[in-house]
C-alpha cells in the first residue's frame, strides 16, 4: 500500500488530496484540504502572476507539504492547469515554486488535463450504458470547458471552449459590464459558443446524459434530490431549480448552497455555464460523479502503477475520433481502411526492427484514418491542411505531443522530412525518430492504395533477413502501384536499413 498526494493548482483554488492507493483495495481518499486564490483574476487581467499573489501560493503548497509530511505520503504528482501556462512569468513561478517549497510542478497542456480528469470519470459505473445512450462529458474549469461528445457508445468529437466560470467574469469585467443585468450577460457569452457547438456536433433530438466535471455543481445536487448520495437527478428538474435561483443575490445563493464564502463573485457564472450547458445539450439526465482533477491525478498514477486495471477502452475512444473526423472532411473509407491494415501489418511485422510500443501503433492507425482530410480544404496543399487540422483538434486520449506525431506523420507522409533542428521547438529527438518511422511505414502502406481501388488481397508480411517481404494476391495490374512503391521504398531504407519488397501473386477469377 501507497499513501500518494495529489496537488493541482487551478484558476481560482489550490487543492490537494491524499490517498491510500492498494491494488487489492483500490483507490481510497483520506483528506482532501483546500485554498481559494484568484491566480486566474491576475491572468486574464494583467497577463501575470502578481507578486503577492505569488507569495501567497508558495506559502500554501509550504503548508500542503507540512501536511503531506504528516500523513508519510510516498509519493505525490503536483499539476497546474493552463493558468500558470498563460502567465508570462510561468518559468519564475515555478522556479519559485521549487526552491520555496521542493514541488516540481508539472503544467499540463489542455490535451493532459481533460484526458487525467477523463480517466477517473470513464471508470465509475455505469459510465460505459450512458455513452452508449447518447452522452456528452463536459469538464467545466476556470479558464475553458471541454465537451466529449458521445452517440451510440462512440466519440464523435471532442471540442475545447473558452468559456470558464473566472474567463467569462473577467471579460465582462473588462468590459465594463457588471451592473445592470449581470446574469444575462453573461448567458449571452455562453449561449453564443455553445450554439455553434449545438449547430455542428449534436444530435437533433440531444442526448440522455450530461455529465459534468467542475467545481461548484456538486453543491447543487443535494439541493435538487432528496436521495442521500444520489448522483444523477432529471434534468428539467435541474433547471428548474437553477431558474429558481435567479431571483437570488450571490450571498442569499451561497446560503442555499451552504457555500462558507457567501462573497464568492464566481458563483452567477458558474450557475449560468451549468444551467446553460442542460438546455443548450437538450440532456435528459445531469450527471455528477463527484470527481475532480485530484482524483484523476490519483487513478493516473495508480493505472501506470498497475494498482488499478482500466475498465474503459481509451484507444477505442482515439480511434473512434479520428474516424468521425476523417468522415467529417469526406474521407475516401475503403482506402483509409485498406491503408490502416496495411500499415498495421507492417507494423507489427517489424516490432523487433522499429522499436515502438503499443502508444506508437495506436498514433500510426489515427494517421493512416486522418492522412487525406486535409484535401477537404485543399488538393494541391492537403498534407499541410491536414496537418493543421489535426493539431488543432482535440482527440481525447492522445497527449499534446502524441498529436503533433500523429499531425507530423500525416505531414511527411507525403512530403520530406525536415532535419530535428527545423523540428526541435515541436519535439523531442525521440520524438521525432518516432515521426520518422511511422511516416517511412505510413508512406509504403500507402503506395500500395495509390490507386484507391484496392487492388491487393490477403496481404502478408513477413522479415527476411534486411527485407520487409510483402506478399500479396491480386487479379489487377498493380504496374502503377509497384512502380510508385519504389519510389517509397528509399525513405524505409534510409529510416530502417531494409528493403520494402513486393511479391505478387496473380490470381484468376
Amino acid at each position: 500500500m501507497k499513501t500518494f498526494a495529489a496537488i493541482y493548482i487551478g484558476s481560482y483554488e489550490i487543492s490537494m488530496k491524499v490517498f491510500e492507493l492498494s491494488i487489492k483495495r483500490g483507490i481510497r481518499e483520506i483528506d482532501h484540504v483546500r485554498h481559494r486564490i484568484e491566480l486566474g483574476r491576475d491572468v486574464y487581467s494583467q497577463g501575470y502572476v502578481g507578486y503577492e499573489t505569488a507569495d501567497e501560493l508558495c506559502q500554501v503548497l509550504k503548508e500542503f507539504v507540512g501536511i503531506m509530511e504528516m500523513y508519510r505520503t510516498d509519493e505525490y504528482e503536483a499539476y497546474s492547469g493552463l493558468v500558470i501556462r498563460d502567465a508570462q512569468n510561468e518559468a519564475f513561478i515555478l522556479d519559485q515554486i521549487r526552491i520555496r517549497t521542493g514541488l516540481n510542478v508539472k503544467v499540463l497542456s489542455n490535451s493532459e488535463h481533460r484526458f487525467i480528469s477523463y480517466k477517473t470519470v470513464a471508470s465509475q459505473k455505469n459510465f460505459e450504458d450512458m455513452t452508449s445512450q447518447n452522452a456528452a462529458v463536459v469538464d467545466v474549469g476556470g479558464g475553458s470547458m471541454q465537451i466529449t461528445l458521445f452517440v451510440k457508445g462512440k466519440v464523435v468529437t471532442t471540442q475545447h471552449l473558452l468559456i470558464g466560470i473566472m474567463r467569462v467574469q473577467e471579460k465582462l469585467f473588462d468590459l465594463g459590464m457588471q451592473s445592470g443585468n449581470y446574469e444575462q450577460q453573461i448567458q449571452e457569452v455562453v449561449d453564443k459558443e455553445l450554439e455553434v457547438f449545438k449547430a455542428l456536433y449534436l444530435p437533433k433530438d440531444g442526448i440522455r446524459y450530461v455529465i459534468f466535471m467542475g467545481d461548484y455543481i456538486s453543491a447543487f445536487m443535494p439541493k435538487i434530490s432528496k436521495e442521500n448520495g444520489k448522483c444523477m437527478v432529471d434534468a428539467d428538474k435541474f433547471y428548474r431549480y437553477t431558474e429558481k435561483l435567479r431571483a437570488k443575490n450571490t450571498g442569499q445563493i451561497a446560503r442555499e448552497l451552504g457555500i462558507t464564502n457567501e462573497s464568492d463573485t464566481l458563483l452567477i457564472p458558474a450557475l449560468v455555464i451549468y444551467r446553460q450547458l442542460v438546455a443548450t445539450l437538450n440532456a435528459q439526465n445531469v450527471v455528477v460523479p463527484g470527481v475532480n482533477v485530484n482524483d484523476g491525478i490519483a487513478y493516473d498514477y495508480a493505472q501506470r502503477h498497475n494498482m488499478v486495471k482500466a475498465t474503459h477502452d481509451f484507444e477505442e475512444d482515439v480511434i473512434s475520433a479520428a474516424e468521425c473526423m476523417s468522415k467529417r472532411y469526406f474521407g475516401y473509407q475503403p482506402h483509409l481502411e485498406a491503408l490502416e491494415q496495411m500499415a498495421v501489418q507492417i507494423f507489427d511485422a517489424m516490432k523487433k526492427i522499429h522499436g515502438l510500443g503499443n502508444r506508437e501503433r495506436l498514433m500510426l492507425r489515427t494517421a493512416a484514418i486522418l492522412h487525406d482530410c486535409g484535401k477537404f480544404v485543399s488538393l494541391v496543399n492537403g498534407p499541410q491542411c491536414s496537418y493543421d487540422i489535426i493539431i488543432s483538434s482535440e482527440i481525447i486520449g492522445l497527449t499534446h505531443l502524441e498529436r503533433e506525431i500523429v499531425a507530423s506523420t500525416v505531414l511527411y507522409n507525403t512530403l520530406p522530412i525536415d532535419s530535428y533542428d527545423r523540428l526541435a521547438d515541436k519535439m523531442d529527438h525521440d520524438s521525432y525518430l518516432t515521426v520518422a518511422k511511422l511516416a517511412a511505414i505510413l508512406k509504403v502502406a500507402n503506395a500500395m492504395d495509390r490507386s484507391h481501388k484496392q487492388k491487393f488481397k490477403n496481404v502478408k508480411t513477413s522479415v527476411s533477413g534486411r527485407n520487409l517481404i510483402i506478399t500479396i494476391e491480386t487479379e489487377d495490374d498493380v504496374t502503377l502501384e509497384k512502380g510508385l512503391f519504389e519510389s517509397k521504398a528509399s525513405f524505409f531504407e534510409e529510416v530502417f536499413s531494409m528493403k520494402p519488397v513486393i511479391k505478387v501473386k496473380k490470381v484468376y477469377s
